[in-house]
C-alpha cells in the first residue's frame, strides 16, 4: 500500500512559534496530525505589542522543542516526512530567518525538498482543511498586518481588488485596545468589552467609505478613537467606545465587502467568499459577513477558529499543494519580508495611490 504524503509546516513570521505535520487524504481535505503553537503573549504583554528581537530570541529557544512535540503527537518519524515547508514572508525579518533557516537545515540533513511558503497564501488556503473549495473564490484577508480583498484564481495566482491604504484591521483593533487601556493582545478584548457598551454613544468616522473601490482606510478612525478617549470618565465609557468602534468597523466591512463581491461577480462565476486571518475569529465580523453573503447569494467560508491566527498547519497545506506540483525551492532561496500575493499589485485599484 502506497504511503500517504506527509508535510511538515514551520511558521515563525511574527510572535507564534508553530510546527505542524499534515497528511494527504486523497480527494478529501488533508488531515492535521499535529499543529503545535507556542504563543509569546506573555513575552510581549508588558510592552503592549510585539518586540521583534524578543520574538526572534523566543523562536530560537522554542523551535526545536516544538518540532519534537509535533513529531511525538503525530506519531511520525522525522525521516518519513516528504517535504519541509516554511514561511518565507511576509513578516518580521528576524523572525522569518529563524524558522526558514531551521527548515533549510532539516531539508539539507534529511535530503527532503524545501518549500518556501507565503504566509498570506497559508491564510488563503486554511479553510481547505474542512472544505473542498474550488477556484476561483473571493478572499478577505484580515490580520494584524494585512487587510486585503483578493481573487484566488489558483495556487499562487492572485488578483488584489483592494487593500488598506494605511493601517491593517488587526493593528487598529490592537491600538484601539491600547488606547482604552485593555491588555495585549487587544483584538479579543475589544470584542469582549464591546458587549457591555452602547454602540451608539460615540459617532466615529468611516474613511473613504464611499470612494476608493475596495480599498479601506482606518487611520482616521484610530485618530478619532484617541480623541474620544479623552472624554472617558469611567469603565462604562470605555465599553461604549469599544462598542462604537466595533460597530463602525462592521459598517466599513459591510460596505466594502459589497463592492468587492460585485467586482468579483463581474468577471468570475465563483460562489465562495472566504474570510481568513486572525481577525476572522471575531464573532461580530463573522455575523456581518454571513449577512452580506445571504444578501449577495454567495457562500461564506471561514477556517476553524484555531486556524484563524498564525499557525503551521496552514503553511503545511500550501506545502502539500506545491509538493504535488513539484514546486520546490533551492537552499539559497531568500526570505522576503514584503512578499505580496499579487505580484502585479503596484497601484491601489481605483485610488491612484502607489504602494
Amino acid at each position: 500500500m502506497k504511503k500517504k504524503i506527509l508535510i511538515m509546516g514551520i511558521e515563525t513570521s511574527c510572535d507564534e512559534t508553530a510546527v505542524s505535520i499534515i497528511q494527504d487524504n486523497g480527494k478529501k481535505p488533508p488531515k492535521i496530525l499535529a499543529n503545535i503553537i507556542s504563543s509569546q503573549e506573555k513575552v510581549h504583554k508588558k510592552f503592549g505589542g510585539v518586540v521583534p528581537e524578543l520574538a526572534a530570541r523566543s523562536h530560537l529557544e522554542k523551535i526545536e522543542t516544538i518540532t519534537k512535540k509535533a513529531l511525538k503527537k503525530s506519531c511520525v518519524k522525522l525521516h518519513d516526512i516528504n517535504a519541509i515547508s516554511a514561511t518565507a514572508g511576509p513578516g518580521l525579518i528576524v523572525c522569518l530567518s529563524v524558522g526558514f533557516n531551521f527548515a533549510k537545515s532539516l531539508s539539507l540533513a534529511l535530503k527532503k525538498p524545501l518549500i518556501a511558503v507565503n504566509h498570506l497564501e497559508g491564510h488563503a488556503l486554511s479553510p481547505m482543511f474542512k472544505n473542498n473549495i474550488k477556484y476561483p473564490y473571493l478572499l478577505l484577508l484580515i490580520s494584524g498586518g494585512h487587510t486585503q480583498y483578493l481573487i484566488v484564481k489558483g495556487l499562487g495566482k492572485y488578483e488584489r481588488l483592494g487593500t488598506t491604504i494605511d493601517d491593517a484591521l488587526g493593528e487598529v483593533f490592537d491600538k484601539t485596545a491600547k488606547i482604552l487601556g485593555f491588555e495585549f493582545p487587544g483584538g479579543p478584548k475589544i470584542e469582549q468589552y464591546a458587549k457591555k457598551g452602547d454602540q451608539k454613544k460615540f459617532i466615529l468616522p468611516k474613511p473613504i467609505i464611499n470612494r476608493g473601490g475596495c480599498n479601506v482606510s482606518f487611520a482616521g478612525l484610530k485618530t478619532a478613537v484617541f480623541r474620544s478617549s479623552k472624554l472617558i470618565k469611567n469603565n462604562q465609557d470605555k465599553y461604549d467606545l469599544a462598542a462604537s468602534f466595533q460597530k463602525t468597523i462592521l459598517e466599513i466591512i459591510y460596505k466594502k465587502t459589497k463592492v468587492a463581491i460585485n467586482e468579483f461577480k463581474k468577471d468570475y462565476n465563483g460562489d465562495k467568499f472566504v474570510v481568513a486571518g486572525g481577525v476572522a475569529a471575531n464573532k461580530e465580523i463573522r455575523k456581518t459577513i454571513k449577512k452580506i453573503c445571504i444578501e449577495e447569494k454567495i457562500d461564506a467560508v471561514f477556517p476553524d477558529l484555531d486556524l484563524c491566527s498564525d499557525n503551521a498547519a496552514m503553511i503545511a497545506i500550501v506545502g502539500l499543494k506545491k509538493f504535488k506540483k513539484k514546486e520546490f525551492n533551492k537552499l539559497d532561496f531568500s526570505i522576503n519580508p514584503r512578499w505580496q500575493l499579487d505580484k502585479n499589485a503596484k497601484f491601489l485599484k481605483g485610488s491612484g495611490i502607489v504602494l
